[in-house]
């Protein structure tokens, strides 16, 4: 730990005892903490007790004693926190307290911090003043395990685990995995996936980093990605199956790619070629990445895919191990109507729930299109109204199922009499002597002979 940071855990730490003991206070605004930290004047004391034994904290400062002009004068302040203790408790004070202190303070500053949603830079933007990364933005998804629109007992599953989880460091250590938890989301979309992230970091209080491998160049540059995220951390790659070539289609994209490029002269091609740099992420680097040995780097981090299309995965990917948990984000069921019914509406129990559950019960439709029928659209709409409007789009959405069930089944009977025809068709010939069938070839033939003469003599004349 950075003296800095060691100072900033102390400050912390001691923030609260400072506000309720301390004559004199002075408020600090800290970078990504949501609230002023209070802490005490330089001067003051305060006390603090730990295991039986009471200490004493003095804060203090040494100002330079030459003047000199400087853009940031503070940071010439040499600021500091002196710990005072009975001899007798020098041991204990220094194997336990002292770790103890920062270790609390750390926490502290977890808890009041603003969390982020973060996303990865190109390569290009890593290095120089103020560059970093990552960049990032406040987090502030609403989402929550009690406004997802899913199966009751699922959700109340996956709570559980996050939880579990979330509190299984010497559980890990113990049986010798690194402290990381994969989630596999897939299903239609507008089926809430993006939701669930949301609300699986605001349950666990976690930060967000949105990786998009199409901006990352290798398997290194991936590596230093995801050291680079901290503990506390949900890595969300969404779209993997778009996101990574995983059907071995690549040399024949770059193979079209130089075709196309053939015609360019040599600076033009070499400013496509700037613009369109292909990453050369591999399966096995993403692999290595959130599997291998540096996924360890790190603890208490939970890996998120998601995707539309779960056959297109390799099944290397997604095995248990790497993804723990699959969970189907599925068509809207009456479970979770009732969710949206009350989020959007207010209403716990209507007389057209019944309805609406037998509709649920026979056609398909994502909790995304659920919703929308639901939102008042004028000031004029009520509940009632709103729920009449999602029974018309019901059985709307159960017509056109139909419909093009028919369709399907008539394409489908067109080609079977197609393949029973050729099928009867291959029968008769194998029935047929060979004899005959040499006669009607020849016979074919020669008829064919005779009208290619025909015309031939017509021409003739």
């Amino acid at each position: 730990m950075k003296r800095s940071e060691a100072y900033s855990a102390i400050k912390t730490y001691l923030s609260n005892k400072s506000s309720a003991s301390a004559k004199r206070l002075k408020a600090d605004v800290v970078k990504d903490i949501q609230s002023v930290v209070l802490s005490m004047d330089y001067n003051e004391e305060v006390t603090d007790e730990f295991q039986g034994i009471k200490v004493w904290w003095y804060a203090g400062r040494n100002t330079p004693n030459t003047l000199r002009i400087s853009w940031y004068p503070a940071d010439d302040e040499k600021k500091y926190y002196k710990l005072i203790v009975h001899k007798r408790h020098r041991e204990l004070i220094t194997e336990s307290y002292v770790s103890h202190v920062l270790k609390e303070g750390k926490a502290i500053a977890t808890k009041n911090r603003q969390r982020k949603l973060y996303s990865n830079n190109p390569s290009n933007n890593w290095y120089g003043y103020k560059r970093s990364k990552w960049s990032n933005v406040v987090f502030e998804h609403p989402a929550t395990f009690d406004t997802l629109a899913m199966d009751a007992n699922m959700k109340e599953e996956i709570k559980n685990d996050l939880m579990k989880f979330s509190k299984g460091k010497d559980y890990y250590a113990r049986i010798g995995k690194a402290w990381k938890r994969g989630f596999l989301l897939y299903g239609p979309p507008g089926t809430g996936k993006s939701s669930m992230i949301a609300a699986i970091a605001n349950l666990l209080d976690y930060d967000v980093y949105d990786l998009e491998l199409t901006t990352v160049k290798d398997n290194t540059e991936l590596r230093r990605l995801l050291i680079d995220t901290p503990n506390k951390s949900i890595v969300v790659i969404e779209d993997i199956d778009c996101s990574l070539d995983l059907t071995g289609q690549r040399e024949q994209k770059k193979k079209e790619k130089d075709s196309d490029e053939e015609g360019l002269d040599p600076v033009a091609k070499k400013e496509k070629e700037e613009e369109k740099k292909e990453s050369k992420v591999t399966l096995s680097g993403l692999l290595n990445s959130i599997d291998g040995l540096w996924s360890a780097c790190g603890g208490e981090r939970i890996f998120v895919f998601t995707t539309n299309y779960v056959e297109k995965l390799d099944p290397a990917l997604i095995r248990r191990g790497r993804m723990d948990k699959h969970i189907e984000m599925s068509y809207c069921c009456f479970d979770a109507f009732k969710v949206l019914a009350k989020n959007y509406l207010e209403i716990n129990s209507n007389p057209l729930f019944g309805e609406i559950e037998r509709l649920l019960g026979e056609t398909k439709m994502t909790p995304a299109d659920v919703a929308e029928n639901l939102i008042p659209k004028s000031d004029y709409d009520n509940g009632e109204t709103c729920l009449e409007r999602l029974i018309e789009a019901l059985k709307a959405a159960k017509e056109e199922a139909i419909k093009k069930s028919k369709e399907e089944a008539g394409v489908k009977a067109e080609e079977e009499e197609k393949q029973k025809q050729q099928s009867e068709k291959e029968e008769k010939e194998k029935e047929l002597p060979a004899k005959d069938v040499k006669e009607v070839k020849e016979n074919g033939s020669a008829a064919e002979e005779v009208k290619e003469n025909g015309v031939a003599a017509k021409e003739e004349k």
